[in-house]
C-alpha cells in the first residue's frame, strides 16, 4: 500500500510540476501593422517589384505569406467591426459605413449625408459581443490601439488599455505580454490627393497598368503616388520594428502585416471584387516557432482574426458566438473553409447592397440595387484625380469595353467569374451554360450562409436602426 501511495504521490507531484511549467510559459507578444487601403498585388512578396519595401520584407525571414486573405467588407469601419468581434457585420448590424462617428458620439449627420435621413447609431448586438482584446486583457495582456478607433459601434472601455495616436506597448508592466495595433494612414485613399505633389520614388513610365484603367499619364502618375506612399509607410513601419528589436522583443513577437481592405483606387476600395477584398497578409512568427511552409493558400477572412489570436495565446476559451475559425495556434481548425463570403451595404452617402461567395476558382456576386452602377459617385472619392479622369472619359465614351463595365447602369443582377483565368473579374459568365452547375452551387451556398447568419440586409437602414438599437 505504501508503495502504491508513493507512486500516486509521485504522479501528483509530477502533474503539479508539469502544470506549473505550462502556466509559467511566457505568452507571446502580438503586433499588428496595418497598411490602410491596399490590395495584395502591389507588394514584392506577391511578385510586384515596382517598389522596394525592405522593412516589411524582413518579416519574411521567419514568416508566412498568406495568398487568400480577404476583408469581410471592402471598406474600413465595417471591416474593423468584423476584426474586433469575430462576427460578420451583416449579422450584427455594423455593415453600413460610418454608422457611428469616429468620436463615438451619436449625433446628427454631416451635410453630405443629410439626405440619408439617418442618425448616427451603434448596434447593441455588436456592443453585447465581447471584443477579443477584452478577453486578452482578462488573461493578463496589455492591449493598445494606435490611431484608428472607428469600429462602427460603441466599443466598451474594457477593449483597450490605451487607444490613442500615441498608444504603444511601452506603458505596460514589466514583462507583461502585449497586443498592439498600429494603423498607417499614409497609404489611405485620402493620400492619393493629399500627397499627389510629393516627390515620386518610382518612374511612372515603368509601371504596369492593370486593365481596369486607361494606360495614360494620369493613371501612371496615380499608380506612382501609391507606390511612393507604400515606400513611406515602409519607413514608418521600420521604426516600430526597430523599437521591438532594440527592446529585445522582436524574437518573442508575432507580427501581422495586413491591410483593412482593397486599394485606394476606383474599383478597389468599396468594390466587392477581389481588388476590393483580397488583401496582403504576412505573419512573422516568434523565433522559437519555425513555419513549415513559406506560403499558405487557405481561404481566410477577417472574422478569423479574433479566434486565431486567442488560439495563439493558448489556454483561452474561444467564444462560441464567434463566426470565424482559427488558422493558427492550439485551437487551429481541423479543416479549412471551402467557401468565402463577403458583403457590402452603404458607403458614406450611397447604398449598394451586394452579397458574394467564392470558392478556390469561382466567384458569384448578387446585386440588389441594379438600378445604379458599381461606380457610385461618392463625394469623398471624387477628390481623387484618377476618379475625376475616369468620370470624364466615361462621359465622353472614351473608356474601353472592360474599363466601362464598372460604370454600366443598370448593372447585372448576378455575376459569375472564373478567378483563375480572369483575376480582375472582367468577363461575366452568368449566361454561359457551361458554368450552370457551378452557378447553382454558389447560389445555394450564398442563400444558406445568409440564412445561417441571419443576414440583416433584408432590412432598410431605417428599419435596421430600429432593430439593432432596441
Amino acid at each position: 500500500m505504501k508503495q502504491i501511495a508513493k507512486i500516486y504521490l509521485s504522479i501528483f507531484l509530477l502533474s503539479a510540476l508539469l502544470g506549473c511549467e505550462r502556466n509559467d510559459v511566457a505568452k507571446p507578444n502580438i503586433v499588428w501593422l496595418v497598411a490602410e487601403d491596399q490590395s495584395q498585388y502591389w507588394f514584392p512578396f506577391y511578385g510586384d517589384q515596382s517598389v522596394s519595401l525592405p522593412n516589411i520584407n524582413q518579416l519574411m525571414d521567419n514568416g508566412v505569406v498568406y495568398e487568400e486573405m480577404h476583408s469581410t467588407y471592402p471598406v474600413c469601419a465595417p471591416a474593423r467591426s468584423a476584426i474586433i468581434t469575430g462576427m460578420y457585420p451583416n449579422s450584427i448590424g455594423t455593415g453600413n459605413m460610418r454608422a457611428l462617428k469616429n468620436d463615438g458620439k451619436v449625433s446628427v449627420r454631416s451635410e453630405k449625408e443629410s439626405g440619408l435621413n439617418l442618425p448616427y447609431y451603434s448596434s447593441k448586438i455588436a456592443e453585447n459581443i465581447k471584443p477579443f482584446t477584452q478577453i486578452l486583457r482578462e488573461n493578463g495582456y496589455y492591449c493598445t490601439n494606435n490611431a484608428k478607433r472607428d469600429y462602427n459601434f460603441i466599443l466598451r472601455d474594457e477593449a483597450w488599455d490605451e487607444s490613442s495616436n500615441e498608444a504603444s506597448w511601452e506603458k505596460r508592466e514589466n514583462n507583461q505580454p502585449f497586443f498592439s495595433v498600429f494603423n498607417f494612414n499614409v497609404t489611405h485613399e485620402s493620400s492619393m490627393w493629399q500627397r499627389d505633389k510629393e516627390p515620386l520614388v518610382v518612374d511612372p513610365n515603368e509601371l504596369n497598368v492593370p486593365p481596369l484603367f486607361p494606360n495614360d499619364s494620369i493613371t501612371r502618375h496615380s499608380l506612382a503616388v501609391n507606390y511612393s506612399n507604400l515606400f513611406e509607410m515602409d519607413k514608418q513601419m521600420g521604426i516600430i520594428i526597430k523599437k521591438l528589436k532594440d527592446q529585445g522583443l522582436y524574437d518573442s513577437t508575432y507580427i501581422f502585416f495586413y491591410s483593412d481592405h482593397g486599394g485606394p483606387f476606383p474599383r478597389h476600395k468599396r468594390a466587392i471584387y477581389e481588388t476590393g477584398t483580397k488583401i496582403p497578409l504576412l505573419i512573422k512568427f516568434p523565433s522559437n516557432i519555425k513555419p513549415k511552409q513559406k506560403r499558405n493558400n487557405e481561404m481566410l477572412n477577417f472574422i478569423d482574426f479574433a479566434p486565431t489570436i486567442l488560439s495563439i495565446v493558448g489556454g483561452i476559451e474561444i467564444p462560441k458566438i464567434y463566426q470565424g475559425i482559427s488558422f493558427l495556434g492550439s485551437k487551429k481548425a481541423a479543416k479549412s473553409r471551402e467557401y468565402l463570403f463577403t458583403a457590402s451595404d452603404r458607403f458614406d452617402e450611397h447604398s449598394d447592397r451586394i452579397r458574394a461567395v467564392r470558392n478556390k476558382n469561382y466567384k458569384y456576386i448578387r446585386n440588389y440595387n441594379i438600378d445604379q452602377p458599381h461606380a457610385l459617385q461618392v463625394e469623398y472619392r471624387n477628390q481623387m484625380a484618377l476618379m475625376q479622369h475616369l468620370n470624364q472619359l466615361n462621359s465622353s465614351g472614351l473608356l474601353s469595353g472592360q474599363q466601362q463595365l464598372w460604370f454600366q447602369s443598370p448593372k447585372r443582377k448576378e455575376e459569375l467569374y472564373d478567378l483563375v483565368n480572369d483575376p480582375f473579374e472582367l468577363s461575366n459568365l452568368i449566361d454561359n451554360k457551361k458554368y450552370s452547375k457551378e452557378l447553382e452551387n454558389l447560389r445555394l451556398q450564398l442563400d444558406n450562409w445568409m440564412d445561417e447568419i441571419n443576414d440583416l440586409g433584408y432590412l432598410s437602414e431605417k428599419e435596421l436602426v430600429d432593430y439593432v438599437t432596441k
